[in-house]
């Protein structure tokens, strides 16, 4: 009997139920559609952290930040030629120096990465050496000595300085000088025997092979597929680095992005280039549980002295352009929009089948003075209210994945670089994402272009189910309090 009843009600009051219906519709479709574009505005981040972090790196430790003043020349790069030369070659003699410096001058014991490691709630931790390399390579010149006309020579021979001479004396040093050419670029030191951590992670070997555990103290390189291509490199190749020789063995290209380093070469070894045994300048830190990262960074600070940790999302505040206000508006103005237009729908479907109980009321009050009871009639007007949501939701459903997918299809472009703040920063500790000169790439301007997608969960679907369950509830609360409240005398009054 009720099922018979609710659906000869919903077939005669089709027009009020499809109204009722796509009002809950549209907030449904609106909570999809915002849900979507926030899970595709975290995972849009979450590609530009992943080029700078490394996949399953939830955090990097690095050496603190003395205060400004303290040790400020000490790290200072310098350069050292001999200029003197045998016989006649003089100064005209090659000079070539490779100067290989810790990314940001500081670095951490190696012993750093165990005691990270056993902090509670750390899955693993690796160590990282980040290392620029300057490269001088030219000559000094040495100048030719013309003597004069009138007496010049004399003085010159004698040992005077040049144009000394007498008087018309007109002695002269022509040429001379210095030609260099200076060539920088980044050298990564990784722990191979856990290559699943790490900046290289955030590339893929399109050449040659990764490094093996084997290759602990081998003079081994895997060089970036950019680098590489500048440099006419490939695998197999040779390629000098201060004074050891390495192989290349692999050519990586960036997932997305730049890669961290133009180089990666084993942790030992770059610490043989850098001399600084036993020293790293990065710690990357894989949390058992992402939901732990923040108890893990405190642990970390007060555990390990005199170390800066920095989280995915601190570094994610760092994030500016088109990405972070897209960002922001979805998670602002578009979840407050989504809640407004969906108490809206909620208010609506009540107000609307509360009405409609009021034009009901002589066919409820005969229902009441042929026997029904009110908690039937209740029960009547909450399960016409259920189904009209039900099917709001079925549409705000359908409406929402179809939005979601054309968002998707037309992936529009994002774009995300690193504040300047933080690209200094970065410069001065080496940290995060591989070292400075990544972070001071970003800070100079240079963007990476991100497509925006809409993905929708299964807790998504779930969600637009319980909406659309309770959209109906509160409108057949709605309407089942009014007509619980009806009395058979009110229906015979009305009967003309």
């Amino acid at each position: 009997m009720f099922f018979t009843y609710l659906r000869r009600e919903l077939r005669r009051r089709r027009k009020a139920a499809l109204v009722v219906a796509s009002g809950l519709a549209l907030g449904i479709a609106l909570v999809i559609v915002v849900n979507s574009v926030s899970a595709g505005m975290t995972r849009a981040q979450g590609t530009v952290l992943q080029s700078l972090y490394g996949l399953g790196t939830d955090m990097t430790v690095t050496k603190a930040q003395p205060p400004q003043g303290d040790g400020a020349d000490s790290g200072r790069p310098r350069f050292r030629f001999d200029a003197k030369g045998d016989g006649d070659a003089g100064a005209d003699t090659d000079q070539s120096r490779d100067l290989v410096m810790p990314q940001g001058f500081q670095t951490l014991d190696s012993a750093t990465v165990g005691k990270v490691a056993g902090q509670d709630g750390v899955a693993q931790a690796v160590g990282g050496l980040s290392l620029q390399v300057t490269k001088v390579n030219g000559q000094f010149k040495r100048g030719e000595f013309r003597r004069g006309q009138n007496g010049g020579g004399a003085a010159g021979a004698a040992g005077g300085k040049p144009g000394a001479g007498g008087a018309g004396g007109g002695n002269t040093v022509e040429g001379g000088g210095a030609d260099f050419s200076v060539n920088s670029y980044s050298v990564y030191g990784a722990d191979v025997t856990q290559p699943k951590l790490g900046p290289l992670t955030t590339s893929k070997i399109t050449s040659g092979r990764a490094f093996a555990a084997g290759d602990k103290d081998a003079a081994v390189a895997v060089v970036d597929s950019a680098y590489a291509k500048k440099n006419n490199l490939s695998v197999g190749s040779d390629l000098t680095v201060k004074t050891v020789a390495f192989k290349v063995v692999g050519i990586a290209t960036a997932d997305s992005g730049d890669a961290t380093a133009n180089l990666y070469v084993p942790l030992h070894q770059a610490q043989i280039l850098a001399e600084t045994p036993d020293k790293i300048t990065t710690v990357y830190v894989q949390a058992k549980d992402s939901q732990d990262i923040g108890s893990v960074k405190q642990a970390i600070q007060k555990n390990v002295p005199d170390t800066t940790v920095t989280t995915s999302a601190d570094l994610a505040d760092t994030v500016s352009g088109s990405l972070s206000t897209a960002a922001s508006l979805a998670d602002t103005v578009g979840t407050w929009l989504s809640y407004i237009v969906l108490a809206a729908a909620f208010l609506v479907a009540g107000l609307l089948t509360s009405s409609a109980v009021s034009r009901r009321v002589r066919e409820f009050g005969t229902l009441k003075a042929l026997g029904w009871k009110s908690s039937r009639v209740t029960l009547q007007v909450a399960g016409e209210a259920l189904v009209n949501g039900l099917i709001g939701g079925v549409l705000g459903i359908g409406v929402g994945l179809g939005a979601a997918y054309a968002i998707t299809a037309a992936s529009p472009t994002l774009t995300a670089k690193l504040a300047g703040a933080a690209g200094r920063a970065g410069m001065r500790s080496g940290a995060p994402g591989g070292g400075g000169m990544r972070a001071a790439r970003h800070s100079a301007g240079k963007a990476l272009d991100v497509a925006l997608t809409a993905p929708v969960s299964l807790s998504v679907i779930g969600l637009a189910v319980a909406l659309a369950v309770a959209g109906g509830l509160i409108a057949g609360g709605f309407g089942g309090w009014r007509a619980s409240r009806l009395r058979p005398a009110d229906a015979l009054r009305r009967v003309e």
